[in-house]
């Protein structure tokens, strides 16, 4: 719910913004080894991937960096509203 939310108020934010030469975009990580997911038995973390994301393992943070940064480079100055999932093909397979 909380990402959808999110994908509201970046598109809404987009055209608003964007009318002012401001891009707005967002970023949808899938499963990433943090912190958090570490506490996570690995055989848990394992099975989870092989049944949803179809790369069949975990990202990990510095993948979201390289995502985020793509979209504030020069070459990236049109695009605007852009929902960028960082999920290993998770939400095209799960959709």
């Amino acid at each position: 719910m909380a990402k959808h939310g999110v994908i509201g108020l970046t598109r809404s934010m987009a055209v608003e913004l964007g009318r002012r030469g401001v891009t707005v975009n967002c970023i949808c990580p899938g499963p990433i080894l943090t912190g958090m997911t570490e506490a996570i038995p690995e055989a848990a973390r394992d099975e989870f991937a092989r049944r949803n994301v179809p790369l069949r393992r975990y990202g990990i943070p510095e993948e979201v960096a390289h995502a985020t940064l793509s979209l504030v480079l020069p070459a990236a100055s049109y695009l605007n509203g852009v929902v960028l999932p960082v999920d290993g093909g998770m939400t095209i397979q799960n959709g």
